[in-house]
Formats: structure tokens, C-alpha cells, sequence
């Protein structure tokens, strides 16, 4: 019976008529034996069957809890239908949910009250973790503090880095810094599975967090921390205090910096011009606006520029209208990208102002990239490049159709939640998520596989070009500027080859140097089957 309960290595009707006589498994199981196959295409028969996207949602965390070699098997063979059910946009509404959907607990739940007995907390988990995701929950996705209920996304992400590059399930730990939430309406909420208490901050928030840290490196030594969906206030702080000591990166600051990077190498093979020309216009000032803007600027000074004329190329406009020296009270993040420029309030006006060549969405602003702004972008450039990149689905500054209508066809454009083909004028074009998806897990995948000490903005940049170069012919003629979400598992080993031979370069991986990089990276990864 254990084992039937046990997710990582139950079959479920698939066990063969040997194994349940072996395992004292006869009795507990019905007569006809399934294989694999049979199992999956009666999970996808259910899935398919179910009204909502939140209650398919449940059904694959329900297959997750009882049989991962399947639920891993779905989502690998079935990804471009899975992706946004376990992952964005649908699991903002899951989280949004999460105390009614709540089912089984998966990964560890820490709160302010555990302080000093974290150590003796993570030596409970019965696995080897090679990697953790932990977030704090205050600012999910588009969605704002969602406390412990931000739980969602340390699972969705680590699913997505066992189906995405292989990371054995075994291997990951989700994580939840449960600290209270800010949040009323959670707080009244009979359902709410977190603290009832406000936000701890200050020197009471370091302490723990500090604590965390020290005590998941002491028990899983090595161990790959990826801090996930903190607000801005502490992720910049977290990510500048850790990351050149210990093995840590912040994917909402770097890992969507690299997805971004690579889409505008992709649209400039379109457009033919070199990124160092480009003048680039953010809406959205926080973690994502800047963390690109740091790599653009990264790029753009490998391409000669000084960083003087890369910066004076990249522009923030926030909530507040464009970002301007002149401005008092602005965060460090922010000051790098404050130009002398007289103030203005909107974003229109600061493109029609500045004449940008991109303009990139990362403020959960939803249908902010107006069909004017779309216009004035067109009007502009032949090939203007518009990213919006916001998710959930309801923040996206615009939808696939609205951007290629408003701009003739003409823009190449990049999304944060999925959009289905777009028809226009006799031509299809084929929008491609700018995706996290397609940089961190195989990130993770370099770094594990090579013992890197840390993570470096070198090895996102270089996953960045990675990425780009596996964006084929076909993809660019269709308008997409991402590979194919199929070839995901190829894309991760590319970039975890990419990620660890920055790490052999630089001193900082402690695995021996294998012969073949590739051929090592890939005989590291999991594959799900009985």
C-alpha cells in the first residue's frame, strides 16, 4: 500500500502482473494491466473533458500527487496544451485560489514562527535536493500578494525544470517563506492556508531569510536556490546580498532578462540592424524592466557600445510617467536609467518623444499597448518590435491579434501568456510566448550538471544567445521569434551546455570537465517512464 502512495515511484494499473506479485500488490490493483501509453491517453480523455482551465489545473496537481513518472509523461509529450495549465497564466488563478483547490501539501511550508528550528525543518525532507524555489509570495505574477498561496508557483516552476530540462523530481524542493500577507481580503478569508498576520519586514524578515539560506546550503550542500516572485523592494536586495557568495539568481530579474534578450536577437535578424543601434522604451520600472535593461545594456556593450551610449538607448516609464533624473525619491534600480530629459506623464507620449525601435510591457498594466500606441510604433519603424510580456492573460499590455492588426502585420511581437494563431490579411503568423520557461531550466540544468558555485549574468547572456540561435528559418517566417515549444528539452540541453562551459571557463564549476559536454548534460536528465 505504501508504495501505491508513494508518487515517485507508483504505477498505478501499470504495474505488470510480476511486480504486484513481487510487491504484494495483488488485490489492491483491478485485473487488466495498462501501459504507460493506455495511461496517458486516458488522463488526456479526462483532462479534456473537464469545463474549466482551473478544475484541469486540479486534475494534473491531483495526477502529480499520486504518479509523477506520468504526470511528467502528459506534460512532456502533450506540452504546448499542458504548459499553461500547470504554469502561466492558469496557476495565477490557482494561486488566487489556492486555500478552496488546496489538496495535498507538496514541498515545505516555513514560517516566521519557525525561526531558529529551520535546519531541523528541511532535515524532515526525505529527498537529496539539488534545487530550490522559494518565494515569499508578495508579489505574484501580475497579481500582487497573494501570501502563502503564492505556493503555486515554487511547484509550477519546478515542474517545469523536471519536464522542461530533467531535473529529477527527487531532486527539487518548492519552497514557501510563509511571513504573513499585507493582503485584507486573505486575511478574512476562512480559506486562507497561510499566516493571518501582516507582512514581517525589516531586520526580523533578513533574520529569517538568513536563516533559510544558511540552513538549506547545511543540509543540502550544493543546492541551487532560485528565488521566485519577491517584490521589488527585496528581490534586488536578496539577489545583490547573495549572489556572489552563494549559489542563488532571482529568474524573475535574470531569467526574464534572457528570454527578452533573446527574442530581440531574434527580431533583429528580421530587421537586420545590430543591438547596439536599437533604442529601447520599457513600460514597467521593477524587476523585469530592469533586469533586462541591465542585460540589454550587457549586450549591447559586448557589441562595442560604451556603456555611456547603452544606457542613453534604454528608457523606463513607470507609473509615474518617464523615468527622469529630475524626479526626487527614486530606487537604486531605477537611477541607473534616469536620463536628463524633461518630465512626461505617459507612455505614449514619451514614444512618440523618444522614437524607440522596442517597446517592451513588464508593468501588469493590462491593455496598456493601445491600438495608438500600436500605430505610433508603426508609424515609427517599418518592423516595429512590441513584447508584452506581462502575465497572467488579463495583464498582457496587449494581445497577439490587437498587435499584428494595429501595426498591419507589421510588428514582431512576443507574448507573456499563450495567444493562438493570428489570421490577418491572408497571412498567419504565429505568436511565441518570451517565456522563462525557455532560459532557467536549462540554466538550472548547466549549473547542477557542472557544480557551479554560483550563477552569473555571464551564463544568461550566454543562454540568451543560445536561445536565439535555435530560433530556425521557419519560426522567423511565421513571425515567431521563440523555437517551438516541443523542442523545449533540446533547447535546455543547448543552454545548459552553454551555462557550464561559462562555469569550466570561469573557475566555478566543481565536476570534473566530462569529454562531451553535451552528450554528459544529456545523460543527466530525467526521463519519465516506468
Amino acid at each position: 500500500m505504501a508504495l501505491l502512495r508513494d508518487p515517485l515511484l507508483n504505477k498505478g494499473t501499470a504495474f505488470t502482473e510480476a511486480e504486484r506479485d513481487a510487491l504484494g500488490l495483488r488485490g489492491f490493483l483491478p485485473a487488466h494491466v495498462l501501459s504507460m501509453q493506455d495511461q496517458v491517453e486516458r488522463v488526456l480523455v479526462n483532462l479534456r473533458g473537464l469545463p474549466s482551465d482551473l478544475e484541469k489545473y486540479v486534475a494534473l496537481n491531483s495526477l502529480h500527487d499520486r504518479n509523477e513518472a506520468l504526470f511528467f509523461r502528459v506534460v512532456c509529450d502533450n506540452i504546448d496544451e499542458i504548459q499553461p495549465l500547470i504554469y502561466t497564466p492558469t496557476v495565477g488563478l490557482a494561486c488566487q485560489r489556492y486555500g478552496l483547490i488546496f489538496q495535498r501539501p507538496r514541498g515545505m511550508f516555513i514560517s516566521a514562527n519557525d525561526r531558529g528550528r529551520i535546519a531541523e525543518m528541511l532535515a524532515n525532507w526525505p529527498y537529496p535536493a539539488k534545487l530550490i524555489v522559494v518565494t515569499d509570495g508578495e508579489r505574484i505574477l501580475g497579481l500582487g500578494d497573494l501570501g502563502a498561496h503564492g505556493m503555486g508557483i515554487p511547484v509550477g516552476k519546478l515542474s517545469l525544470y523536471s519536464a522542461c530540462a530533467g531535473i529529477h523530481p527527487e531532486h527539487t524542493l518548492p519552497i514557501m517563506l510563509d511571513v504573513g500577507t499585507n493582503n485584507e481580503e486573505f486575511l478574512n478569508d476562512p480559506y486562507y492556508i497561510g499566516m493571518r498576520q501582516k507582512r514581517l519586514s525589516g531586520a526580523a524578515y533578513d533574520d529569517l531569510v538568513d536563516e533559510f539560506i544558511s540552513a538549506a546550503r547545511e543540509t543540502f550542500p550544493g543546492v541551487l536556490i532560485q528565488f521566485e516572485d519577491f517584490a521589488n523592494h527585496s528581490a534586488f536586495r536578496l539577489l545583490h546580498k547573495y549572489r556572489d557568495r552563494i549559489n542563488v539568481f532571482n529568474d524573475d530579474i535574470q531569467g526574464t532578462a534572457a528570454v527578452a534578450l533573446a527574442g530581440l536577437f531574434s527580431a533583429l535578424r528580421v530587421t537586420g540592424g545590430k543591438l547596439a543601434d536599437q533604442r529601447v522604451l520599457f513600460l514597467g520600472a521593477g524587476e523585469a524592466a530592469t533586469g533586462i535593461a541591465d542585460l540589454v545594456v550587457s549586450a549591447m556593450m559586448a557589441e562595442g557600445a560604451s556603456e555611456a551610449d547603452a544606457l542613453k538607448r534604454t528608457w523606463l516609464v513607470d507609473s509615474r510617467g518617464l523615468v527622469v533624473k529630475s524626479r526626487a525619491g527614486l530606487t537604486d534600480h531605477k537611477l541607473r536609467y534616469a536620463h536628463d530629459h524633461a518630465p512626461i506623464g505617459d507612455f505614449l507620449t514619451a514614444l512618440q518623444t523618444l522614437k524607440p525601435t522596442a517597446i517592451i510591457g513588464v508593468a501588469a498594466v493590462g491593455g496598456a499597448f493601445t491600438p495608438e500606441v500600436l500605430q505610433a510604433m508603426t508609424a515609427i519603424n517599418e518592423r516595429p518590435i512590441v513584447f508584452a510580456l506581462s502575465n497572467p492573460t488579463s495583464k498582457a499590455e496587449c494581445s497577439a491579434e490587437q498587435a499584428y492588426r494595429h501595426t498591419g502585420g507589421r510588428a514582431l511581437f512576443a507574448c507573456g501568456s499563450p495567444y493562438d494563431p493570428v489570421k490577418l490579411d491572408g497571412k498567419t503568423f504565429v505568436p511565441r510566448q518570451g517565456n522563462n520557461s525557455y532560459i532557467f531550466p536549462g540554466v538550472g540544468l548547466g549549473a547542477i550538471a557542472s557544480g557551479s558555485r554560483l550563477v552569473t549574468d555571464e551564463m544568461f547572456m550566454a543562454a540568451a544567445h543560445t536561445l536565439a540561435y535555435l530560433v530556425n528559418k521557419d519560426d522567423i517566417e511565421q513571425g515567431s521569434l521563440y523555437p517551438a515549444l516541443p523542442r523545449i528539452r533540446e533547447v535546455s540541453a543547448h543552454i545548459a551546455v552553454a551555462v557550464a562551459e561559462v562555469a569550466y571557463k570561469r573557475g566555478l564549476a566543481t565536476a570534473p570537465a566530462p569529454n562531451d559536454l553535451m552528450a554528459f548534460v544529456q545523460s543527466q536528465m530525467y526521463h519519465p517512464h516506468y
